[in-house]
């Protein structure tokens, strides 16, 4: 009886074995594949806008950033499992490259120049995270990405706060609002031939944003080129 509980044993561990391999040879594959339509995405960006900078595009099961790792003075853009999860498309994936490729670009700017703009990100956050957000809009339609997607993939990856008056970012509402803004004004195609009204994440956005957009009108109504105080 003993030797028969000891065969029985020995084949529940090989082939529990055996899943585990197969498990962890489908996740290595995937992962694979996912790194390679990341460097797809993100050297289409680069090649599309002629950015003649070295970025190297890495893949992470990890959730952030751990201490030690390569970060992005080293011009390497990693992109973990949060930020790929929540893209539902292509579009999506190359609005969250193209925001990096733009963050990384300040460090390419000489050997001082370098430290001198990644300084003055550092100071001026939420001046810079609307330009990143606005240059990314550039970068996708330049490689052909819908920048719509940009709206849909803040809006549900990016909380909003309560009140940004000492916080080193902008309200999430005040981002989507300009970078709404610069498509309206710059590429109003993707707008008047709008492949995202029906994306419900869009949806969100038109519901959450109408007192912004309504400024806008005034303003588009008034001819003004004064900047709107977003809330």
């Amino acid at each position: 009886m003993k030797k028969i509980f000891l065969i029985l044993f020995a084949c529940l561990l090989f082939a529990s074995n055996t899943v585990f391999a197969i498990d962890t040879e489908k996740a290595i594959v995937n992962d694979m594949m996912l790194q390679n339509h990341i460097n797809e995405i993100g050297t289409r960006i680069l090649n599309a806008n002629k950015i003649d900078l070295r970025m190297v595009f890495l893949y992470s099961r990890k959730d952030k950033l751990i201490k030690g790792e390569p970060s992005l003075t080293k011009r390497q853009i990693i992109i973990y499992d949060k930020n790929i999860n929540n893209a539902s498309n292509d579009d999506e994936i190359a609005a969250f490259l193209a925001r990096e490729i733009c963050k990384t670009a300040e460090s390419y700017m000489g050997q001082l120049k370098g430290l001198v703009g990644s300084a003055q990100v550092k100071f001026a956050p939420k001046k810079y995270e609307i330009f990143f957000d606005k240059r990314a809009v550039d970068f996708m339609v330049t490689a052909g990405y819908n920048p719509l997607a940009l709206i849909t993939y803040i809006n549900k990856n990016c909380p909003q706060k309560r009140f940004d008056t000492f916080a080193r970012s902008n309200l999430t509402s005040k981002r989507l609002a300009n970078i709404y803004e610069y498509i309206y004004t710059k590429y109003p195609y993707f707008l008047a031939n709008n492949t995202y009204i029906s994306n419900p994440y869009y949806q969100n956005f038109l519901l959450t944003s109408i007192n912004n957009r309504q400024k806008l009108q005034q303003k588009i109504e008034k001819n003004t080129k004064k900047e709107i105080k977003y809330e």
